[in-house]
């Protein structure tokens, strides 16, 4: 099933919904964007917990390290949906 989300074009009086379907290359697409972003930031992220704890003299235990990558995984599907709705927001406005 590709992804669709439905817009308000404005009317006379009320809005009317339009629904905005992706293809599944432009599906694809966004996942592979999403994907992209999400391991970017991944890094960024592990970096900067890396220097907190140096800063701090804390000890680096890679548990911490893992659940920090866990928890910005567990974001990815967010993220995916998010890059899905901008790409059909895209689509409407050029409508």
């Amino acid at each position: 099933m590709a992804f669709s989300k439905s817009f308000p074009r404005t009317g006379e009086k009320y809005p009317v919904w339009e629904e905005v379907e992706l293809t599944k290359e432009e599906e694809k697409q966004q996942e592979e964007l999403a994907r992209k972003e999400n391991i970017k930031i991944l890094k960024q992220c592990l970096d900067d917990a890396k220097q907190i704890i140096q800063e701090n003299n804390l000890k680096a235990y890679q548990s911490d390290i893992v659940k920090l990558a866990i928890s910005l995984f567990e974001k990815q599907a967010s993220h995916q949906i998010y890059w899905k709705e901008n790409k059909a927001k895209d689509k409407f406005n050029h409508k």
